[in-house]
């Protein structure tokens, strides 16, 4: 069998076991977006305190929002009255997992890192919003009421519909892109790198933690994106400890996500995320390797994972899921966004921005929520593929809108 067989089996092989477990996520997923009403939650984050900073977390882990959609979502949350401290647990905790990726880890890794990665995505998250609001106690934010961050809903609207849309095209648009990388590249692993490697090369656990820990910090990969990779990897010889910390290295922190923070919350703020997040990784690392059984986490054999699988489902469950998954994939890049251009009325005046960092639905809300707070501001529509803001309303203050833009994480260009 020639390298292109072996590699499509391999692809083929990865998406069957993750593809029946991803669709339940998507679904989940939709049923919080559609059912939680995430205006409310400043009021159980936005005191600086110990109840807030764990409700940050405990909000966060099973929300579907990697590291391109969480820092919006945090920096917007700290802007609309949440304390520092539970910020900084939101940003740290929920990259690191969610319901699609639970259930996605558990499919290709088993139960025991299905359960390890949300414990310790709950234990980090405690950690550095503790220390945040420990260092900058004087600094709670707490200036804006909560109606600025009411999301604009009708009492009319079709809340389920808004799940299936939200879950099956929204969210699924957002991470497909790195979801794809994800099975590619560990396919691509899985084919190429010998067996042997990382137990020749790399085979003291701490060195092989720093080693992934500095190329994961930069780099991004979603914490779905990331399941398949890390699999191959300790399929390939890395110790399980290792794979922890590409896991949770790697959804939570890149580049443009610690410019962002450093930007929007300060500079010991951001020292605090990002010690938080590798100094909890190696050590939750070494406490896997050294102290649960090994077994626990055991990956052996062919191509490189196969023999792992649980195969609990049928092989049709994973084929139809894999189909679907594929067919919604293409439907979600072919199908073009649907721009709804606002009726302007003549009296009213109306200006188009050009803003730069939004790269997701979650960023399209954030800016749109954000803006159509502001006073005098009657409408806000974002256009993600121009990256254009057409804002109408009475007496609209560009340099305001310009502050508020920066504000939240996102660049203000120009107006157009």
């Amino acid at each position: 069998m020639n390298y292109i067989e072996l590699y499509i089996k391999e692809l083929i092989w990865l998406l069957n076991e993750m593809s029946p477990y991803l669709m339940l996520g998507f679904l989940i997923a939709g049923i919080l977006h559609a059912y939680l009403p995430q205006q409310k939650l400043v009021k159980y984050i936005g005191k600086n305190n110990l109840n807030s900073v764990i409700n940050a977390s405990l909000f966060g882990i099973p929300l579907p929002l990697c590291s391109c959609g969480v820092i919006p979502t945090g920096v917007s949350l700290n802007k609309n009255g949440a304390s520092k401290g539970a910020t900084v647990s939101f940003l740290i905790s929920t990259p690191q997992t969610g319901v699609d990726s639970i259930l996605a880890t558990y499919a290709l890794l088993g139960l025991p890192f299905a359960l390890i990665r949300p414990i310790i995505a709950f234990v980090t998250g405690n950690i550095g919003g503790l220390i945040t609001n420990k260092v900058e106690e004087k600094n709670v934010s707490a200036s804006t009421s909560e109606n600025s961050f009411v999301e604009a809903a009708s009492k009319d609207e079709n809340r389920f519909k808004k799940m299936l849309k939200y879950a099956f095209v929204d969210f699924l648009k957002d991470i497909s892109k790195w979801l794809i990388i994800g099975l590619l590249i560990a396919a691509f692993i899985s084919l190429l790198i010998p067996d042997d490697f990382f137990a020749e090369y790399l085979s003291n656990p701490f060195l092989s933690m720093l080693v992934i820990l500095a190329a994961s910090v930069p780099l991004y990969v979603c914490a779905t994106g990331s399941i398949p990779i890390a699999a191959v990897l300790l399929a390939k010889g890395i110790s399980p400890g290792t794979a922890l910390v590409f896991l949770m290295a790697g959804p939570a922190t890149n580049a443009a996500t610690i410019t962002v923070i450093g930007k929007t919350l300060g500079k010991k703020t951001l020292t605090i995320y990002l010690a938080t997040i590798m100094i909890g990784a190696v050590t939750f690392g070494l406490l896997i390797d050294y102290l649960l059984p090994a077994s626990w986490f055991s990956i052996a054999g062919l191509g490189v994972i196969h023999q792992h699988a649980n195969h609990i489902l049928p092989n049709w469950i994973n084929y139809f899921s894999s189909i679907t998954l594929v067919l919604l994939i293409i439907y979600g890049y072919v199908k073009k966004e649907k721009v709804e251009t606002p009726i302007i009325d003549n009296n009213m005046d109306s200006i188009k921005i050009k803003v730069k960092g939004m790269t997701c639905n979650h960023c399209k809300a954030n800016v749109e929520r954000n803006i159509n707070a502001m006073d005098g501001v009657k409408s806000a529509t974002v256009n993600l593929e121009s990256e254009e803001v057409t804002i109408s309303g009475d007496k609209l203050d560009l340099e305001k809108i310009k502050h508020k833009v920066d504000d939240i994480g996102y660049e203000f260009v120009s107006k157009v």
